[in-house]
């Protein structure tokens, strides 16, 4: 049963890909031993589209690597440990996935998380502009408003940086409205697409309910009790773990869910849209979240916001002043550090 679970979420994952011209596509987890990075780089190994999967961290990664490169799938598997071995761990690296840091205690916001993650992503990035400077990246790491500036001004510090290849990763919000959405109107999750825009914390996460496919009619009160719970799952899971982590499992869910449509889109699929926080120019914050066209060299296409009704135009405004206090601080460590 575990098996066939593994394989429906790869199908997911390769849905509508043929197998024809086929490129070989080479991943690598940066934070691989962690809560996340394991059950990640787990889906990752078990997704057709990944023919090599190169994982890094700083302890435990060999170990990591060996216990994956017994599961039945092509994909070859290695491990690296410590700073030394980044670039090895990177050379050749067709998308990195960063899902390194510490994770949210009970009490802690994204934002108390920043002085340790800040650093451990500005030196991914540092080794990803020698060892892969035309990978796409996808960064877990929190706060996710402000550690993709940080990567991107690294990149840029380095002389490398290509914004169209740099993305946040906020599938999980999307993955989560989906769920939620989908058990209040009693359709199957996995029918559900919601939009979810802006950033990937508190106030700055934007479902717009009102582009929901299948639409959706709930009293504005239910709208506004949705919007709330889907903005603080994440305190939601960190509550529940009673201080033993924070969402590993859906968010590795999610992780994989966005490295495969970066997969697909690489290998040639047309029409692969996913939501991630970009260098933008859709709103007066210089990154923003929204509906994406994926191609082979990244971001295809910025499709901008979605239509907003009145109340998701006031969402808007409350999240744009946080957006910017979060990209600022970003920017800001990257000139101090």
């Amino acid at each position: 049963m575990f098996a066939r679970t593994l394989k429906s979420v790869a199908a997911q994952g390769a849905k509508n890909f043929s197998t024809s011209g086929q490129n070989n596509v080479k991943v690598a987890v940066c934070g691989a031993s962690g809560g996340i990075g394991q059950p990640l780089s787990l889906l990752l190994k078990n997704s057709p589209l990944v023919t090599e999967l190169s994982l890094y961290d700083i302890v435990h990664t060999p170990g990591v690597a060996a216990d994956l490169s017994h599961i039945e799938t092509r994909s070859k598997v290695t491990g690296y440990n410590g700073p030394e071995n980044l670039e090895k761990a990177l050379a050749g690296a067709d998308i990195v996935i960063i899902p390194a840091g510490v994770p949210r205690k009970p009490g802690m916001t994204r934002d108390d998380l920043f002085n340790t993650n800040a650093s451990i992503v500005r030196d991914l990035a540092a080794g990803c502009a020698k060892a892969c400077p035309k990978a796409l990246i996808g960064i877990i790491s929190n706060p996710v408003n402000s550690t993709v500036p940080i990567a991107c001004d690294t990149l840029a510090k380095a002389g490398v940086l290509d914004p169209k290849r740099v993305f946040g990763v906020s599938t999980l919000d999307i993955v989560r409205a989906n769920a939620f959405i989908g058990e209040a109107s009693g359709v199957d999750p996995q029918k559900v697409n919601i939009p979810v825009i802006g950033g990937h914390s508190g106030v700055t996460i934007i479902p717009v309910l009102s582009q929901a496919t299948p639409s959706v009619s709930f009293p504005q009160d239910k709208i506004a009790a949705l919007t709330e719970r889907i903005q603080e799952a994440g305190t939601e899971v960190v509550k529940a773990k009673a201080g033993a982590g924070s969402a590993t499992l859906s968010m590795a869910y999610a992780g994989a869910r966005f490295a495969l449509a970066l997969a697909r889109a690489m290998n040639g699929e047309k029409n692969v849209i996913e939501c991630a926080y970009v260098r933008s120019d859709v709103t007066e914050a210089t990154y923003f979240s929204t509906p994406l066209l994926l191609g082979k060299n990244g971001l295809e296409k910025n499709l901008g916001l979605p239509k907003l009704n009145a109340y998701e135009q006031e969402l808007l405004k409350k999240a744009i002043p946080e957006l910017k206090k979060n990209i600022q601080k970003g920017e800001e460590f990257v000139k101090k550090n």
